[in-house]
């Protein structure tokens, strides 16, 4: 049986990773340094960004970038957390090449 989330703070973060948003559970929070893998902001150079209907905004200073735009977030070479996370969606939801 499924059951809503208790109310309060979820252990878990959110974060964006090659323009993706991700939620990162807290064992791969205390695995390694996680929040070197999220994109920054273009703007001011925070890791507090969210991504909604194909644009990427930053909780920080506000500064909003869509798929299009020439400086948007700036993408870190991918670490293991990207690559987890990228072989977790692979398993889910099937390669994109196919």
């Amino acid at each position: 049986m499924q059951t809503d989330p208790g109310r309060g703070a979820s252990p878990w973060k959110r974060g964006v990773v090659r323009d993706e948003q991700v939620l990162v559970c807290p064992d791969c929070q205390a695995q390694h340094d996680w929040m070197a893998d999220l994109d920054t902001c273009a703007g001011c150079g925070s890791t507090r960004l969210v991504r909604s209907l194909g644009a990427t905004r930053c909780q920080q200073c506000g500064h909003v970038a869509d798929d299009t735009e020439p400086g948007g977030p700036t993408t870190p070479v991918p670490g293991p957390l990207a690559a987890q996370v990228s072989a977790a969606l692979r398993k889910v939801f099937g390669s994109r090449d196919a």
